[in-house]
């Protein structure tokens, strides 16, 4: 009787043989080498004056309801030289833009109907690129994030304000700009007959009879 014996397998050569396997440690070098791109967001000459976390919601004039527009840190940014102050807003992870405006001084925060932390207010929003006049609400995680909000808002308003005044101001005052004479001949003329009219009369010397 015969009997057949599997070959016994050396253990430390099949360690060996695993070891080998399981070695990534080779580096390849990327094909196509990508040089840094520095790119601009357009807040390089601001500074954030606010920041905190928020979901921000349009209304839709045509389905006569609330679209929420993303959820990220709503910010107030100041400009380091003109000292504008704008609402900005990104959407979390994918960064693009839901909220762009100047604070206007004469649009103040409304308390949304129901809720405490909640406001809603009008804007001409650039969030797209172009000019849209929209209704715009913004929710907080509670009634003392949305005071908070509110609070740098009012002084946003107040800095906005005093930049507007002073180009009030000077509304109405020469600016040393010379106007082009637009009257006509007649009335030229007219004012030059009115001005002879208006002369005294010469003294001749002779008594009046």
């Amino acid at each position: 009787m015969s009997t057949s014996t599997e070959p016994a397998t050396d253990p430390a050569a099949a360690t060996a043989a695993a070891t080998a396997d399981e070695d990534c440690s080779n580096e390849f070098a990327p094909v196509v080498q990508l040089a840094k791109v520095e790119t601009k967001t357009g807040e390089e000459d601001e500074e954030v004056i606010f920041k905190m976390r928020s979901k921000l919601f349009r209304f839709s004039k045509e389905r006569k309801e609330w679209l929420e527009r993303g959820t990220g840190d709503v910010r107030l940014l100041q400009h380091k030289e003109t000292k504008k102050v704008r609402l900005l807003m990104r959407r979390e992870k994918t960064l693009k833009i839901c909220l762009n405006h100047f604070v206007n001084p004469a649009v103040d925060l409304c308390e949304n109907v129901g809720s405490d932390r909640s406001w809603v207010w009008n804007a001409i929003d650039y969030a797209d690129g172009e000019a849209s006049e929209d209704l715009l609400a913004i929710r907080f995680k509670d009634s003392k994030n949305a005071g908070l909000f509110k609070e740098a808002y009012d002084n946003a308003q107040a800095i906005m304000k005093d930049l507007i005044k002073p180009a009030e101001d000077g509304e109405g005052k020469s600016n040393g700009e010379v106007k082009e004479d637009t009257t006509t001949a007649e009335e030229k003329e007219g004012e030059e007959k009115a001005e002879e009219e208006a002369k005294p009369a010469e003294d001749t010397g002779k008594s009046g009879e």
